[in-house]
C-alpha cells in the first residue's frame, strides 16, 4: 500500500521525502564524498541540518533529541570513516534502547567489496550494536526500507537502526511513493500484558508486606511515569529506580528512595536486600544494580514487566513474567490492586532515610565540593533538563539533583560513553529549546567533544556546559586510591586546557568559579545570557562518590562517608611539579 501519487525524483531526494513523511524536523550530520547527493537535496528542503564538528557529535546529539522528544533522532555521515565515527554512539543507544536512524553514505554499488577509496563495511561492522540495518541496492526498495527503519527503531523496544546509501542509489530515479504501513514477518511487538499474568501479579502484590518497586529506563521510553505513581501511591511501596529511569517518579515524592545500585542510596539498596518483592518495570537487572548475583534480594519473589523477552530471568530469576509495554500493563495492573499491609516496611525505609542520607564533607569553607555545584544548580534550575558526561559527575548529577519530571535526566548509562554529555545537551536542546539544558562534565570528558562548541555559536544553541575541574580523571583515580593503593597512573590532568579561554575563542561564555561563594552567580550568569557558555569549576580534586559498592560485593555492603571520609588535596606540590614539568618540556 502506497500514500499519494508518484513523482519521479531521485534517491537523495526521495530519502528527503521520507523523513518528511516520518515527521523528522531535525537531523545532525557531516557531508562528506559519498553523501553528496544527499546533501545537494537538503539544500532545497525544509529540513533543519545541524552541522557539527565530529560525526560522533552527531549520533549524540540524535540520541540526545530523542530521549528529550521521545521522538526518533536522526543523524548522517558519509562513508568510511564518517561512518565508522558513528559506532560509538550507535552502541550507545542501542545499550540505552534509544530510538535513532543512523543513514550513511556508501561507495557506489559496483564498487562495493573492492576496497575502494573511503569504502568500509558498516553494516557488517554495525550488526551486533544496531536492531536492524539495511544496505539499500535498489533505489525502489529506498521508501520501504525508510518505513520499515522508523518503525523498527520506535516499536517495541526502541534501538538504533541504520541505512546504508551508495551513491548511485542516491542518484537513481525512482517514480516516489511512500508506504502507508509496514508489514513484518517475524516482528510483532508484544504491548498488553497477559490478563491472568497481571492478575497474578496483582494477587502476589496483596499478599506482600514488603513490596518494592524497581524502574528502570523502559518507564521513560513507554512515557508510564504516571501509571507507576499511582501504582506506588495505590499499593503504598517504595520505589528505587536505576540510572536510566531517574525522573520516573519526583525525587522528593516521599515513597523514592533514590537510585540503587553500584553508587546508589543506601536506603535504596537496603530496601531491595530485604524486599519479599520486587515489582521491576522496564529494567533489566545490570551488574551495576544487582552486584554480586548470588547475594541480590535472597528473599524476594519477582515480578517483572518488559517489553523485551529476553530480559526476563535474563540476569535473576522472575516468578511472574509479564512482556509487555509498561504504560498498557501498568494501567492494566492498576486496575486489579489494592493497598497492600505495608505500613511497618514504609517505617522501616523511613527510619533508614533518616540514618543514612545522602551527604557529604565540605572539607573547608574555601573549597568546592562537586556536590555543593549539584546542589546549587538544582535550586538554580529547578525545571531544567540535566545532561551529563559519564564519570564521578554524573553519579553526583544523579545523587543531588532533585528531578521532577520524566526525559530530564539524560545520560549514557549501559556503556558509559564519555563525551557523550555535550553533543546530547544540543540535541536535547534543539528538540527542547523552550527547556534550559545544562550539561554536567568533568574535566577529561568535555574534552573529548569539546570542538562542538563551533556548532553551539554557530547556530547559537544555548547551552550550559558546567564542568567539574578536578584535575583527575576523577572516577578512575577514585578506583586507583580506594583499591590500587593511591597508585595514580596516568589520570592526573590538570592544567591540561584553561576552559575559559577555549569557550571565548569559539565564541561562547566563558566563566569560573574557584570559590564556592562564586559558584551560583556563575551558574545564574552563563543560564540568564541566552549564550553558548561554559563554567569552569574548580573542585576539590580528591572528592570522592559515596555510597559505593565494591566490584563483586553485595549491593549492601556499602563503602560511605562515614567509613571513608574525603579530606582535602594532599597532593598540591606534587600538582604544581607535574604542572610545572609540563611547561618545562613546553619551554624546551
Amino acid at each position: 500500500m502506497t500514500t499519494g501519487s508518484t513523482e519521479k525524483v531521485n534517491g537523495a531526494r526521495a530519502l528527503i521525502k521520507c523523513l518528511e513523511k516520518e515527521g523528522v524536523d531535525t537531523i545532525f550530520g557531516y557531508p562528506g564524498g559519498q553523501i553528496i547527493p544527499f546533501y545537494n537535496e537538503i539544500y532545497d528542503s525544509n529540513l533543519r541540518h545541524i552541522l557539527v564538528r565530529h560525526e560522533q557529535a552527531a549520533v549524540h546529539a540524535a540520541d540526545g533529541y530523542a530521549r528529550a522528544t521521545g521522538k526518533t533522532g536522526v543523524c548522517v555521515s558519509t562513508s568510511g570513516p564518517g561512518a565508522t565515527n558513528l559506532v560509538t554512539g550507535i552502541a550507545t543507544a542501542y545499550m540505552d534502547s534509544v530510538p535513532i536512524v543512523a543513514l550513511t553514505g556508501q561507495v557506489p554499488t559496483f564498487l562495493i567489496g573492492n576496497d575502494a577509496f573511503q569504502e568500509a563495511d558498516i553494516k557488517g561492522i554495525t550488526q551486533p550494536i544496531t536492531k536492524h540495518n539495511y544496505l539499500v541496492q535498489d533505489v525502489n526498495e529506498l521508501p520501504r526500507i525508510v518505513k520499515e527503519a522508523f518503525h523498527i527503531a520506535s516499536t517495541g523496544r526502541p534501538g538504533p537502526v541504520l541505512i546504508d546509501l551508495p551513491k548511485d542509489v542516491q542518484n537513481a530515479e525512482i517514480d516516489f511513493y511512500y508506504p502507508d504501513k509496514v508489514e513484518l514477518r517475524g516482528y510483532k511487538p508484544t504491548y498488553k500484558g497477559n490478563t491472568q499474568q497481571i492478575k497474578r501479579a496483582a494477587e502476589e502484590i496483596a499478599n506482600s508486606c514488603m513490596p518494592i518497586i524497581y524502574a528502570g529506563g523502559g518507564v521513560i521510553s513507554s512515557n508510564a511515569s504516571a501509571e507507576l505513581v499511582e501504582l506506588a501511591e495505590t499499593i503504598n511501596a517504595p520505589v528505587t529506580t536505576t540510572l536510566l529511569g531517574i525522573g520516573a517518579i519526583p525525587t522528593e515524592h516521599p515513597l523514592h528512595v533514590g537510585m540503587l545500585g553500584m553508587h546508589g542510596t543506601k536506603y535504596a539498596n537496603y530496601a531491595i536486600q530485604e524486599s519479599d518483592l520486587i515489582i521491576a518495570v522496564g529494567a533489566r537487572f545490570d551488574d551495576r544494580v544487582t552486584g554480586k548475583l548470588e547475594s541480590f534480594a535472597p528473599n524476594a519473589r519477582v515480578i517483572h514487566i518488559d517489553v523485551d523477552p529476553a530480559e526476563i530471568s535474563k540476569n535473576v530469576k522472575v516468578q511472574i513474567p509479564i512482556v509487555g509495554d509498561a504504560k498498557q500493563v501498568l494501567k492494566s495492573l492498576n486496575k486489579y490492586i489494592k493497598r497492600c499491609n505495608s505500613e511497618a516496611w514504609i517505617e522501616k525505609i523511613k527510619q533508614w532515610k533518616k540514618e543514612y542520607p545522602l551527604t557529604y564533607n565540605q572539607m573547608s569553607p574555601d573549597v568546592i565540593m562537586p556536590q555543593f555545584v549539584i546542589e546549587q544548580i538544582s535550586e538554580a534550575c529547578k525545571d531544567a533538563i540535566i545532561v551529563t558526561e559519564v564519570g564521578q559527575h554524573q553519579m553526583w548529577a544523579a545523587q543531588f539533583f532533585k528531578y521532577k519530571k520524566p526525559r530530564t535526566f539524560i545520560t549514557s548509562g549501559g556503556l558509559g560513553t564519555m563525551g557523550y554529555g555535550f553533543p546530547a545537551a544540543i540535541g536535547a536542546k534543539v528538540g527542547k529549546p523552550d527547556k534550559t539544558v545544562i550539561n554536567i562534565a568533568g574535566d577529561g570528558s568535555f574534552q573529548m567533544n569539546s570542538q562542538e562548541l563551533a556548532t553551539v555559536v554557530q547556530n547559537d544553541i544555548p547551552v550550559v556546559s558546567v564542568i567539574l575541574n578536578n584535575g583527575y580523571l576523577g572516577m578512575v583515580r577514585q578506583w586507583q586510591e580506594l583499591f590500587y593503593d593511591k597508585r595514580y597512573s596516568h589520570t592526573f590532568i590538570k592544567g591540561s586546557v584553561d576552559f575559559v579561554k577555549l569557550a571565548e575563542a569559539y565564541g561562547a561564555l566563558g566563566l569560573r568559579a574557584e570559590r564556592p561563594s562564586e559558584v551560583r552567580p556563575a551558574i545564574e550568569e552563563a543560564v540568564n545570557s541566552g549564550r553558548p557558555a561554559v563554567v569552569d569549576v574548580i573542585v576539590e580534586c580528591e572528592a570522592n562518590v559515596y555510597p559505593m559498592v565494591p566490584a563483586g560485593a553485595a549491593i549492601n555492603e556499602i563503602l560511605d562517608v562515614e567509613e571513608h571520609a574525603d579530606t582535602p588535596c594532599a597532593m598540591p606540590n606534587l600538582r604544581k611539579a607535574k604542572t610545572d614539568r609540563v611547561l618545562d618540556l613546553e619551554e624546551q
